[in-house]
């Protein structure tokens, strides 16, 4: 069985085929999705199609990108949702400083406001960082977080060591499939296989053979069998474990 611990199946881009996608999600051995809320109406989204499809499951929070847009009731509308059964994680929140669509004292304050808020809910964060490496691992220690990923994964291995320090795992993008990929290819030779989860942040970031193409979650298998190469394993064992690893972060 294979897991796909970030996606992003609430977005537009799946809005005139996101059935289809589902479904061939499953017929490739996809046993497990998180769609993951960017601001609190994708959250919203996201919630909403968990409560509708078994093997998907919801997190909520607002990207770095979108703080500007939190007010005085967002933070009591995530509170909401958070109460819903298939809502299992906190994200993707962080900070982004190579784009920096949002002022970075603002990114940092709301960063900090929503660890709070994880924190409090008790939920396991999804943490967007790139770029800004320093400033998220510092506020992550502060926060007393001691579970949940590092998405999209974008360090070299001594970020991934301080991240595991931390009890956070590493999430493998498709990027990894990319030929040039050194660092994150070295990142995922050195790290325990116990501390990986795979995702694809469908509809972004397709990996080899479908680079170009939107993403969706059916192409977690490619970024599986890559992995496997470059641990020495075979697929099938790495697909296990990265979903026994996926299901033990969210106690389930």
């Amino acid at each position: 069985m294979l897991a796909d611990s970030h996606t992003h199946l609430e977005m537009k881009e799946f809005d005139h085929d996101r059935n289809e996608v589902i479904g061939r999600a499953a017929a490739a051995g996809v046993a497990f999705i998180l769609t993951v809320g960017t601001s609190l109406e994708l959250s919203r989204k996201a919630a909403a199609l968990a409560s509708r499809h078994e093997n998907i499951y919801a997190a909520i929070g607002i990207h770095p990108h979108d703080v500007l847009e939190i007010d005085n009731r967002t933070y009591d509308d995530l509170k909401e949702l958070a109460c819903q059964k298939k809502v299992i994680a906190y994200g993707e929140i962080g900070l982004d400083f190579f784009r920096n669509n949002t002022p970075r004292n603002l990114q940092i304050n709301r960063f900090g406001e929503q660890l709070e808020l994880a924190r409090e809910l008790n939920l396991p964060v999804i943490i967007h960082d790139r770029e800004a490496h320093y400033e998220t691992i510092g506020m992550i220690r502060a926060s007393g977080i001691r579970r949940g990923i590092f998405h999209c994964f974008s360090g070299d291995y001594q970020m991934a060591s301080r991240c595991l320090e931390m009890g956070f795992y590493i999430s493998v993008p498709g990027t990894v499939t990319f030929a040039k990929a050194a660092t994150i290819q070295d990142v995922v030779s050195r790290v325990p296989l116990k501390s990986l989860l795979i995702e694809t942040d469908a509809p972004f970031l397709a990996p080899h053979p479908c680079r170009g193409k939107r993403n969706e979650p059916a192409f977690v298998i490619h970024t599986t069998k890559k992995i496997a190469v470059i641990k020495g394993l075979e697929w099938e064992e790495v697909a296990e474990t990265t979903f026994c690893n996926t299901k033990k972060l969210f106690n389930m």
